[in-house]
């Protein structure tokens, strides 16, 4: 495309906003639509340079004389003005497409239906305690093209979520991540686990011999999709050992790569939990694949904090524990919240059902779960799930009341463990302000 082609973008959140500075910067003629309400702070982003915009309406003559289209993750494909872009055969890609475009950093990609946020912090904390001239974007905090926008890195570490692999095309990742894949967003995809997965699979497209691709090897759906891998391989596994990638044994991360065998004690890792083991070994494969030394692995790995909203302990009160797991919007993600605690539980779960299947948390709700407090405005697929499993079930339809109610019943010993296993748009704007607002309950008791 030339510099005087017209770019529109749909969106005008973070990654809208951010693909339009780079457009801009990069000379295309750029239009910003948003359907809703574009926030103040991207506004003023959007006025101070210059971009022309509209909200609350997309306005098809500015969109359809473009040559092509951005489209923000949160977009489904299924709406009318994308039904008419692609009758018109006008390309439509991601952020991640377009920004992947201007820079010739290595790019290391990180997916999965959970872990990826922690996965990615953690490899650019090794990599910044490295001294390495790092930048951490995607899915997480500024957008790859907003901080593209002002500086090419070195290194550009991206979370990328399956929206965001939905129109990529041409991008390729140099070292790619793949944590997992369970069931999410699958109204997004029809309800089709088909389609999403191999949704996730596009993180390993256009890959060639001279990249990486890093996986679970203990994750069956991976396995299932997998072959024919251009890339150079490095799994990681918790039940058997690998000849190259990660692995335990004598309770011990193992990790070997082209380079000498480096090793870990689990008990030295910052982050507990069986799942967060996989996002370390994944990070020190990483690692070790940038030659970056040992020392500032091992240093990295066990003095890394975690993200907020993911396992993050709050407090304890009176000998109550309590652990902030807003951000398990999945039954995946609150199997591995529930796998990690060594404590009686009270459970705060429910919210926006997004079809989930609770007999996979069953064997875990009868060995450790001592209440549930469902949190939602319908509480009846996790009240159905659960009834007869011989626990004490409350419902409540505020964070104040889930968190009084927890530590009324708790015990010296306890952990209370908010892990909701749904989305948050029910009662609360988002997952953060979900646990903020359970943080919040938890020092006012």
């Amino acid at each position: 495309m030339n510099k005087a082609g017209k770019i529109a973008i749909l969106g005008g959140g973070e990654s809208g906003v951010g693909a339009a500075l780079l457009a801009k910067k990069k000379g295309f003629d750029v239009f910003v639509s948003d359907k809703s309400k574009i926030e103040k702070k991207y506004k003023n982003v959007l006025l101070n340079n210059k971009i022309k915009w509209e909200e609350n309406k997309h306005s098809e003559a500015e969109i359809l004389s473009a040559k092509e289209i951005i489209k923000s993750p949160g977009i489904p494909d299924n709406i009318e003005i994308i039904k008419k872009v692609k009758k018109l055969k006008i390309p439509v890609i991601s952020e991640i497409e377009f920004a992947g475009r201007f820079t010739n950093a290595k790019k290391i990609c990180i997916t999965g239906s959970n872990g990826k946020t922690t996965t990615a912090k953690l490899i650019y904390h090794i990599l910044k305690n490295a001294g390495m001239d790092v930048c951490l974007a995607g899915n997480i905090g500024d957008s790859f093209a907003a901080q593209l926008a002002v500086k090419d890195y070195d290194i550009f570490v991206l979370e990328i979520s399956s929206f965001q692999l939905d129109n990529m095309f041409d991008f390729k990742a140099d070292i790619a991540v793949l944590l997992n894949i369970t069931p999410d967003h699958l109204d997004r995809y029809d309800n089709d686990f088909g389609k999403y997965k191999n949704s996730k699979l596009k993180i390993i497209q256009n890959q060639t011999k001279e990249d990486c691709f890093i996986y679970n090897a203990d994750d069956e759906v991976i396995l299932e999709k997998i072959s024919d891998i251009n890339a150079l391989c490095y799994p990681f596994s918790y039940k058997t050992e690998t000849e190259k990638g990660a692995f335990i044994k004598d309770n011990k991360i193992i990790i070997k790569t082209n380079k000498k065998e480096f090793s870990m004690s689990l008990t030295e890792l910052a982050l507990r939990g069986k799942h967060n083991t996989y996002n370390s070994m994944a990070s020190g494969i990483t690692a070790r694949l940038l030659d970056i030394r040992k020392v500032i692995i091992k240093e990295s790995l066990s003095n890394f904090k975690n993200v907020e909203h993911r396992l993050e302990s709050v407090s304890s009160i009176r000998g109550v524990e309590f652990f902030n797991d807003s951000k398990a919007t999945n039954i995946n993600a609150t199997w591995f919240a529930l796998e990690s605690m060594t404590k009686p539980v009270i459970w705060i779960a429910g919210g926006m059902d997004k079809g989930n299947d609770y007999s996979e948390l069953q064997d875990l709700v009868n060995k450790k779960v001592k209440t549930i407090i469902c949190l939602g405005v319908d509480n009846n697929a996790i009240i159905n799930s659960f009834k007869n499993n011989n626990i004490n079930i409350i419902e409540t339809q505020s964070m104040k009341k889930a968190v009084e109610a927890a530590y009324r019943l708790g015990s010296p010993g306890d952990a209370v463990l908010l892990s909701p296993a749904c989305a948050s748009f029910d009662l609360f704007d988002n997952y953060e302000d979900r646990g903020s607002q359970f943080k919040q309950a938890v020092y006012d008791l």
